[in-house]
């Protein structure tokens, strides 16, 4: 079994920055790939950012390309997106997920609870 804690979400001005992470316990085995995703009021959750339990290969959403960076450190079992230049568009509550497979489109068995980010214009 795996478990995931979401932090560093919060309140930042547009064109600011956050960090957050995800901070994962349980055999490593089980999170080959992981990918932080998106839900705002009304519209469906969406994968922003994923990256492969290696590090050595990540995909990113049109909408956060060249904005947003994800990365992992596997010996402190955490991975990070960090968000700069962010928009009030980015407004969601952020999760991040991990899963067994190789596809980064789907195939995450494990979700954290969730960290709100609220990005003011």
């Amino acid at each position: 079994q795996v478990q995931l804690v979401e932090s560093g979400g919060g309140l930042v001005q547009a064109g600011g920055s956050l960090r957050l992470s995800c901070a994962a316990s349980g055999p490593p085995f089980l999170c080959q790939k992981v990918g932080w995703f998106r839900q705002a009021p009304g519209k469906e959750r969406e994968l922003i950012a994923a990256i492969t339990r290696s590090g050595t290969s990540t995909s990113y959403a049109d909408s956060v390309k060249g904005r947003f960076t994800i990365s992992r450190d596997n010996a402190k079992n955490t991975v990070y997106l960090q968000m700069n230049s962010l928009k009030p568009e980015d407004t969601a509550v952020y999760y991040c997920a991990a899963g067994r497979s190789s596809s980064f489109s789907e195939g995450y068995n494990y979700w954290g609870q969730g960290t709100q980010v609220t990005v003011s214009s």
